[in-house]
């Protein structure tokens, strides 16, 4: 995230709400935001959106409950984070001027800029933070931190007690630029939210994958010719493709990102650790709905369509 003082100061507009000022400034960084209003919430949908579902499809494509990925495109700021742009005129628009007004804080979609945020709600779990997480970028917030992650992934809440991840279809409040650089999203941030969903799964007796996945290193690789970063990267991005899609598509997205992975690996000598990769998609994929047969199926013909692809 570049550093306040490297962005234009023109937008210091007097006439222009504080909020707004920011946003326009966090916007310019590449920070898709919107408003909240009174108890730190986003504004409540307009008419036409709020009664969508007894009046057919509203005019932004029927998201009264932001189930659904992509950019909101209602001119009001509806549907939370699905409302969240960087286009100074929309955020300057009529539409949105009322919210801005009224507004008391700002948020941003995390997701949208590429982000993850690690939620720690008090010292205790910012302490365990400091043990247990790579170092990155801190926001102080009124309770603990903000810890930042270049790269985006599912979001979940109260993956362990005092820590929520905000990233694809979610909202973070903006405390301030933070201290220290971004650092990428590590594997251990991720595997919180796979121990968390089995972990839920499995209260509800429902069949779940394991919670005791191991992850992806060089240690199950020893034969592949590609390096940890870029490995880690492509798997990165398929789990956030299947995180965006928690209504359906997920088990097809899943098959999709096996393929592509397995089609990385097909001129290394091997092994490449692919069966550790798969495990982690089909985690993904049973975190938002798909069941694990089903899951595991998907992705071992993404593998076996690589293989065929390659022979």
């Amino acid at each position: 995230m570049t550093h306040p003082t490297d962005f234009p100061r023109d937008l210091n507009r007097p006439a222009l709400p504080a909020h707004l000022r920011t946003a326009l400034w966090l916007a310019g960084l590449g920070l898709p935001v919107l408003p909240l209003r009174e108890g730190k919430l986003p504004f409540g949908n307009c008419p036409a959106c709020t009664s969508s579902k007894a009046a057919g499809p509203c005019r932004c494509g029927d998201r009264p409950n932001m189930k659904f990925a992509g950019p909101c495109h209602c001119p009001a700021p509806c549907h939370g984070w699905a409302a969240a742009t960087t286009e100074p005129n929309i955020l300057t628009s009529p539409a949105w001027a009322t919210a801005w007004r009224q507004a008391v804080a700002l948020a941003y979609h995390p997701g949208g800029a590429h982000l993850t945020v690690v939620d720690l709600d008090n010292p205790d779990v910012v302490a365990w933070a400091r043990e247990n997480l790579p170092a990155t970028k801190a926001v102080a917030t009124t309770r603990g931190e903000h810890w930042i992650y270049r790269g985006a992934m599912q979001s979940a809440n109260k993956v362990r007690p005092g820590v929520d991840i905000k990233s694809l279809m979610a909202y973070a409040r903006w405390y301030g630029s933070g201290t220290g650089p971004i650092t990428a999203l590590p594997d251990v941030v991720r595997a919180l939210v796979v121990r968390e969903e089995s972990t839920r799964a499995l209260r509800g007796e429902v069949g779940s994958s394991s919670p005791a996945r191991a992850t992806w290193d060089r240690s199950v690789a020893t034969g592949c010719r590609h390096n940890g970063t870029f490995v880690r990267a492509g798997l990165t991005r398929g789990l956030a493709r299947i995180a965006a899609c928690p209504e359906q598509g997920a088990g097809s997205t899943a098959y999709g990102v096996a393929r592509f992975l397995a089609n990385q690996h097909t001129r290394c000598p091997g092994p490449c650790g692919l069966e550790i990769l798969g495990d982690q998609i089909i985690d993904a994929a049973v975190g938002v709905g798909v069941p694990e047969a089903y899951a595991e199926r998907a992705v071992t013909r993404g593998f076996d369509a690589a293989a065929v692809r390659a022979s």
